[in-house]
């Protein structure tokens, strides 16, 4: 789907953001809400050779002013440097349970991606994730960053996958840190 598809006869646009997007936008917006779509998970799946990590070390990432220009933005970072694709999907706002859901834009990480990483154990992940450095900043900021958000914007969401890779990060960095 090209921005210029999405934006057809539209003069807004809801982008919904699982990762960085939820604390490093770097687009204007309207507003802010926080919410939740169905049938998808975040997952440190997706490889990171830019942002987040460089290509003998990819970092792992999870896999939203004026509507044409943020989407030109957001094409560039999420599908040409980041591989995502991009999909419609309905969003539901947190407190709005009476609303019917809204569409919203979701970048989302494919399999056939050349940086796809795929699953692994949430240590493996972990480590990776306490290592890696790309040229937006260390893949650990991203990491703390994104679970900061969900304590503080979600606190009743539990994601299993993010703090145990959060605590797995954090014991390898406390250890590099010790070890030097």
């Amino acid at each position: 789907m090209k921005p210029q598809d999405v934006i057809a006869g539209k003069t807004s646009l809801w982008i919904f953001g699982y990762g960085s997007l939820v604390w490093k936008p770097d687009f204007k917006y309207k507003r802010s809400q926080v919410g939740y779509i169905q049938g998808y998970k975040r997952r440190f799946w997706h490889g990171d050779n830019f942002h987040r990590g460089n290509d003998e070390l990819p970092g792992r990432v999870v896999t939203g002013s004026e509507v044409e220009e943020s989407l030109k933005y957001l094409n560039v970072r999420e599908t040409v440097c980041g591989g995502y694709v991009t999909k419609m999907v309905d969003f539901f706002p947190e407190g709005e349970e009476q609303q019917p859901p809204v569409q919203a834009l979701v970048y989302i990480a494919t399999t056939e991606n050349a940086l796809y990483l795929g699953p692994a154990s949430s240590e493996a992940i972990g480590v990776q994730i306490a290592v890696c450095r790309g040229k937006t900043g260390h893949n650990l900021e991203y990491l703390l960053r994104l679970a900061e958000f969900m304590r503080s914007s979600c606190p009743h969401v539990e994601d299993h996958h993010l703090f145990s890779i959060e605590a797995a990060a954090l014991s390898v960095a406390s250890y590099l840190i010790a070890a030097q």
